[in-house]
């Protein structure tokens, strides 16, 4: 397949002219890609190095405010710079942009130290404490999107009103309805496998205009690049054929949500080490230890598995989308499942992140989880059987944005892994978005009430 750029291979293309524009990115706190268009030979010759960014984008919201309660970067220290460094490592083209590469940058202050709370930086700080046990982690995410009739644009003008997904019906697996969208589902398959991603494939989801996008599973770090990289390109190569992609949760109170499920497995020298013939299902004992750490602190890490408010709408009983904590072999109404049982593809597959997340979040904290697991030997509870949703006795998935702030805020696993000042930022952040949520009037509540309160 199709691999990512070397330095020189991008030298060679920008003195021949086939590349004219690198797009140096970062990851905020959002997951979004944010950065800078440089001209490609500027940035062969000299912004290899290094450029800077203002430190308020790693202390914003989705409007791109700038809250106060940051330590790191407020009013009274001035908003000064980051420095951006360019991971050569992650040249690739963009082919749905003519002319044009990127490149992944890392978030580091003017001493050249990581920003402990830069996603890119967290994730990697899990992967080097499971390297010193002797593992490596795979992951994959599902990326799961509605597909809407008309632009981003046309939408946003219209007030964000009558809303039509590109299908009339359930298109689950359907490759009728399917077919009808492939002038957006194709080239997005063929451009992000020709930037270098190792695309498997895309399906229809299990409600009208929804898609899946499923990518191979790769290294931790590799695996939410993959995912950020194609997030973004998703809703552009969408925009470009006149529709919109949106990854909001739930974004109809009748319909169901858009999740984004993570698998992981720990592998040493290229064995499967959540694999063991001879124990029930073929799950290891440092699987069991690893999913006793991912269920035991799921409470304390589920904001960054749902970071909004809406996140939270989608936890219903009946979606697919899942309300416990607890695992099962299988069974896709359980917050954990076991896939692959008895082969050396065994897996946990948690199913409680939305399509909101930041996967370099989500797999920072999901890593930490396991890796607790693993050094407290933690013994995992025997699988749920049945309908989960209906199993009084399973511990909930927290309910709302804030009791998912205050098991964040009080979590002493977290601020062990983490750091205090990485729990305290995005604490403030989530604070922040229910302040926001709290200060607004929603249409619900004026059409139930102007007339009849």
């Amino acid at each position: 397949m199709p691999s990512t750029l070397t330095f020189d291979d991008l030298k060679s293309q920008v003195a021949a002219g086939s590349i004219d524009t690198v797009l140096a990115c970062f990851v905020d706190m959002q997951g979004r890609l944010m950065g800078k268009r440089f001209h490609a030979v500027n940035f062969v010759e000299t912004s290899f190095k290094e450029t800077h960014c203002c430190n308020y984008l790693l202390a914003t919201d989705l409007e791109m405010a700038t809250p106060d309660g940051y330590a790191s970067t407020n009013w009274q220290s001035g908003y000064g710079d980051y420095v951006m460094k360019p991971d050569l490592a992650t040249i690739r083209p963009l082919p749905w942009l003519e002319g044009t590469a990127l490149v992944l940058c890392d978030i580091l202050d003017h001493h050249e130290n990581p920003v402990s709370h830069s996603p890119r930086a967290m994730l990697k700080k899990q992967i080097k404490r499971l390297e010193a046990l002797g593992y490596e982690a795979k992951m994959a995410t599902e990326l799961e999107f509605f597909l809407f009739e008309k632009s981003l644009d046309e939408i946003r003008k219209s007030g964000f009103r009558d809303l039509q997904p590109i299908s009339g019906y359930n298109e689950d697996y359907h490759i009728l309805q399917t077919t009808k969208e492939e002038g957006v589902m194709r080239p997005i398959r063929n451009h992000l496998f020709a930037a270098g991603l190792p695309i498997e494939n895309t399906k229809g989801e299990a409600e009208a205009g929804q898609e899946e996008l499923n990518i191979r599973y790769s290294p931790a770090l590799d695996c939410a690049d993959y995912h950020s990289i194609a997030k973004h390109a998703i809703k552009e190569i969408a925009w470009q054929q006149g529709r919109a992609a949106s990854f909001l949760p739930k974004w109809h109170k009748d319909r169901v949500g858009s999740s984004s499920h993570v698998h992981q497995s720990l592998w040493q020298d290229g064995e499967a080490m959540f694999f063991d013939a001879s124990k029930p299902h073929g799950k290891s004992d440092l699987m069991s230890h690893y999913m006793a750490g991912l269920i035991k602190y799921a409470p304390e890490y589920t904001y960054f598995l749902a970071p909004y408010v809406n996140s939270y709408k989608r936890f219903a009983k009946g979606t697919f989308a899942p309300t416990k904590t607890v695992w099962s072999v299988d069974n896709r109404t359980a917050g954990f499942r076991l896939c692959g049982e008895g082969s050396k593809g065994v897996r946990v597959e948690c199913r409680i992140g939305g399509s909101d997340l930041n996967p370099y979040l989500a797999q920072a904290v999901m890593l930490a989880a396991g890796i607790k697991g693993i050094e407290d030997a933690l013994e995992l509870a025997p699988a749920t059987t049945g309908d989960v949703y209906e199993d009084a006795k399973a511990a909930d998935i927290p309910q709302t944005l804030r009791m998912a702030t205050q098991t964040l805020r009080t979590s002493a696993f977290l601020r062990e892994a983490l750091g205090d000042d990485v729990v305290d930022h995005y604490t403030r952040a989530a604070e922040w978005e229910q302040e926001e949520f709290d200060r607004t009037v929603t249409d619900w509540e004026i059409a139930r009430g102007f007339e009849r309160a």
